[in-house]
């Protein structure tokens, strides 16, 4: 028997500055520890042309590939199509709508950053992408 109250999956979306670490991490963790509970999205608001080859290894070496993922542009529309709007460090570019749940989180930059500097910070957005699947699919936030 299958509950009427069951909602439609959350949706998230990550925006940083390039769309080339931070973001692209907490994207590819947050796919990989909910699987198809929560529709993903990450964006920057000044996107680089590739991801960080440093964060690329890192997350390798965390068992996820990310090789493949291009930095994207922060829209209106992947906003607004969002139900929980993370940004990491871009300021007031992220446009505004009534009815969102935003959270900022504060991280260390990994730009021009060697591996080593970069994993503290990839097993910091773990940690907190942790605690937001259980957010999520447990009915808190969404």
């Amino acid at each position: 028997m299958s509950d009427p109250r069951t909602p439609e999956k959350p949706s998230v979306l990550f925006v940083c500055v390039h769309n080339a670490g931070r973001s692209q991490m907490a994207a590819a963790f947050l796919t990989h520890l909910a699987g198809d509970r929560v529709e993903v999205r990450s964006a920057g608001s000044a996107p680089a042309e590739h991801v960080n080859p440093a964060v690329v290894e890192a997350m390798a070496e965390a068992g996820i590939d990310i090789a493949a993922e291009i930095p994207k542009v922060l829209t209106a529309e992947a906003v607004h199509a969002s139900d929980v709007v993370i940004t990491m460090g871009c300021g007031d570019a992220c446009p505004y709508f009534p009815g969102k749940t935003y959270l900022d989180w504060k991280l260390d930059d990994p730009a021009g950053q060697g591996v080593a500097a970069v994993r503290p910070i990839r097993d910091e957005i773990r940690a907190r992408v942790q605690d937001l699947v259980r957010e999520l699919t447990t009915g808190g936030r969404g």
